[in-house]
């Protein structure tokens, strides 16, 4: 068993494509935290895409004019300036007109992507990019030039989120006071895209174009679900990617597969895992709490039974007045917990706290009765329908009945309104 780990680690491609996915990993998936948080996912897929224009671009440059082959700083330049191109196109057309931001990008991005896979397609004689190797990635295949400009867009990046994180984290979270105080939102835009930017030229030639979407998205929403700091989250981010690339190249090892397919399986089912059991927005602690809330109704149906009762209310004479019978048991437990009922040897009595609550449903059933009574509802449904209507909580809509009516009080059965 020990061997299945430890075999892998004495080859040298695996120990290559462990350090490059791992630095790849970790500046993807901090700088993932800013994209997911400003919703910006669909700009790191057009991004992906769009750079197949800047490869061939900067590959074509560096054959004709240097006579180079596959000379990654000319094409890491050419994908840069796609980046960008593609972001400014991005800008331009849904400020200038009426097309949002959403289907600027969609229009943008494949077209600089069809020019890309044209420009292949015509240059060929010139250019030998494998295209199939472009959109899926190949991290078992790491180059040493591979490794060092991740290394090198790693510590740039790196650079400037820690240099401006506090501006970025306000800019995130509040544009319109960050905008007020002077920083510069729209600087900090462009300098975020060219981060992200930077991000996916530096991992698409390890995890593709398709996959390397994913290793910037699903680290940082699986950190989003285990923290509400942005600093922490982005920390658990790092860890997630770095994980995902050391269990995907496991993954690939075992099973003969694609390693950037693994990688991104092994994230995937790493997002699920911690959707599953996180326990704050987890779907398990979501159950649970959805589990253990009792109905407001129900509690406000028993404050008033027992408001209603001479001396300690029984639980029996309660559920004779109260609909969910069924869950009652719970619904009292959760009160006495709560501090709205105490538990006497005949029964239940309130708190000050439950008669006060009581008397405020108590005086909204009697106001609408009262209401109901003035506009012609037939005597038979007006005790009914304002049993429904008491317990509907929209602000000053009680405050507003009383004034409508004169501050009535007695309700139309002579009772006394609280």
């Amino acid at each position: 068993m020990v061997e299945l780990f430890l075999t892998p680690l004495t080859e040298t491609y695996f120990q290559k494509a462990l350090i490059g996915g791992s630095v790849v990993a970790v500046v993807a998936g901090v700088v993932g935290c800013l994209v997911v948080l400003r919703r910006m996912a669909f700009l790191g897929d057009a991004l992906s895409h769009a750079m197949i224009a800047g490869v061939a671009g900067g590959y074509l440059v560096m054959k004709l004019f240097f006579g180079l082959e596959a000379h990654a700083p000319g094409m890491l330049l050419g994908s840069l300036l796609a980046a960008i191109t593609t972001v400014a196109l991005i800008s331009f057309v849904s400020r200038i007109s009426r097309v949002k931001e959403d289907t600027a990008i969609g229009i943008m991005y494949t077209g600089v992507f069809a020019l890309g896979v044209v420009a292949v397609s015509i240059f060929r004689h010139y250019i030998h990019i494998d295209l199939m190797h472009f959109i899926m990635g190949d991290i078992l295949g790491v180059a040493d030039t591979d490794l060092w400009v991740s290394v090198f867009v790693a510590a740039i990046v790196l650079t400037i989120l820690i240099f401006f994180f506090r501006h970025f984290q306000l800019a995130t979270f509040d544009p319109v006071m960050a905008a007020s105080i002077g920083l510069p939102v729209v600087l900090l835009d462009y300098l975020l895209t060219t981060c992200v930017s930077l991000v996916v030229v530096s991992a698409v030639s390890m995890v593709g174009v398709i996959l390397v979407v994913g290793l910037l998205i699903t680290p940082a929403a699986t950190a989003y679900l285990l923290s509400d700091r942005l600093d922490k989250m982005m920390a658990l981010a790092a860890l997630f990617g770095v994980t995902s690339v050391v269990g995907g190249l496991y993954l690939c090892v075992w099973l003969d597969s694609a390693g950037g397919g693994a990688i991104m399986l092994f994230c995937t089912l790493q997002f699920l895992v911690v959707l599953t059991v996180a326990p704050k927005y987890g779907l398990l602690s979501r159950w649970l709490r959805m589990r253990s809330l009792v109905p407001q109704q129900t509690v406000e149906d028993v404050l008033t039974t027992v408001l209603r009762y001479e001396g300690p209310a029984p639980e029996d004479a309660i559920r004779r007045y109260v609909d969910s019978a069924k869950s009652l048991n719970k619904v009292v437990t959760r009160m006495v917990q709560d501090g709205l009922l105490s538990e006497a040897a005949k029964g239940f009595t309130l708190t000050e706290k439950g008669e006060n609550e009581a008397r405020k449903v108590l005086r909204a059933h009697r106001l609408w009765e009262t209401y109901l009574e003035s506009i012609g509802t037939p005597d038979g449904d007006v005790h009914s329908t304002a049993h429904k209507l008491e317990h509907l909580d929209k602000g000053d809509t009680v405050e507003y009945l009383d004034e409508k009516l004169g501050r009535p009080s007695q309700d139309p059965h002579g009772k006394a309104i609280p």
